[in-house]
């Protein structure tokens, strides 16, 4: 990493003699720094170019109004110089070898009708093969629930009275506004001794969770 050099009194009394009328460029030459150094220090000091040499051929891309790039650019109609040479599936050296072949699935996807736990404990069937996976899976007694009353309005939810996910049976379950889920998952609303345990239930369950997945080969089991 090159060491910051601080500037000299010497090298500032140039940049302010010499900026205004002279190129960047060869200030940073002539004082062995980047033009970036001797733009940012410029600024500092509240140097500006001179108006005699914004007009002169110098200043270059700082006039208004030039447009110096025009003959290096591309126009309408342009054909590349490669155009056609590359053959569909062309890949250098062993890259072909190693691409995604059309029809290729990741090793986590699962055929539609599997299952798995969610993080938060709840059992979910895959529904649909989009490859979003909120709307590819779905809580399993959302569709128990809506086998038999129906699709979930939209601002509900299905929940379980005795807050026992593994408990999935009809009589279990209940449909609520979303507003009234929030509250109830709000344990700032409860005495603050079953804050305390709440909290320490939360941590017992992720410790659990993950002995459980250290020393099981299996799909992860639901939480306590």
């Amino acid at each position: 990493m090159r060491k910051r050099r601080p500037w000299q009194d010497r090298e500032l009394a140039l940049l302010r003699s010499d900026y205004p009328c002279s190129p960047t460029a060869k200030i940073a030459k002539r004082l062995e720094r980047t033009v970036t150094s001797v733009y940012q220090r410029a600024i500092l000091l509240g140097l500006r170019k001179s108006e005699e040499y914004l007009a002169s051929p110098d200043a270059c891309r700082l006039r208004r109004g030039d447009n110096v790039g025009a003959a290096h650019r591309f126009l309408p109609g342009h054909v590349p110089a490669n155009k056609g040479l590359r053959r569909q599936g062309w890949a250098p050296g062993r890259m072909a070898e190693t691409q995604f072949k059309p029809g290729h699935r990741p090793h986590t996807w699962k055929p539609i009708g599997s299952t798995r736990y969610s993080k938060e404990g709840y059992l979910q069937r895959k529904v649909s093969d989009t490859g979003y996976p909120p709307r590819d899976w779905v809580g399993e007694h959302v569709l128990m629930w809506e086998k038999a009353h129906g699709p979930v309005p939209p601002g509900f939810a299905v929940c379980f009275k005795d807050g026992d996910k593994t408990h999935r049976a009809l009589d279990n379950f209940e449909l609520i506004s979303r507003g009234e889920l929030m509250r109830r998952n709000t344990i700032h609303n409860y005495p603050p001794d079953l804050v305390d345990v709440i909290r320490l239930n939360s941590a017992l369950k992720r410790r659990l969770r993950k002995l459980d997945e250290e020393h099981t080969d299996g799909p992860p089991q639901p939480p306590l």
